[in-house]
């Protein structure tokens, strides 16, 4: 399922969710404080093109968690909440439940990304 779901992923939403992402890492990297943050955010938006396939691991030690939190604080609950209702939308029918499981992954990496590691 890995090319061929990859192919539709980005016909069903997964374009826009990597778009997503690039924006966010774009307006961190207007500073040079968020520029870390806004390389995260476009490994994000990489896994986001293409996420069949991949699974994600996570940990992270204290910086992690400090910049966690203020990812939180600056954005990260309205892209988790966006990717949960773009999932909730794609699980209505039997053929759209394997796009809304990735877009639940993707709010759970909006909600925490740093410190995660993509295989």
């Amino acid at each position: 399922m890995g090319c061929l779901g990859n192919l539709l992923w980005l016909i069903f939403g997964g374009f826009f969710a990597g778009l997503s992402w690039l924006a966010v890492g774009l307006l961190w990297c207007l500073t040079i404080v968020g520029i870390p943050i806004g390389k995260q955010c476009f490994k994000m938006a990489q896994l986001s093109f293409a996420p069949f396939g991949k699974e994600v691991e996570y940990g992270g030690g204290p910086i992690s968690f400090i910049v966690n939190i203020l990812w939180l604080l600056f954005g990260g609950l309205e892209m988790a909440a966006g990717f949960a209702v773009s999932g909730l939308i794609l699980c209505i029918t039997v053929i759209g439940i394997p796009f809304g499981m990735q877009m639940f992954k993707l709010a759970g990496l909006a909600l925490m990304p740093f410190g995660a590691k993509v295989k």
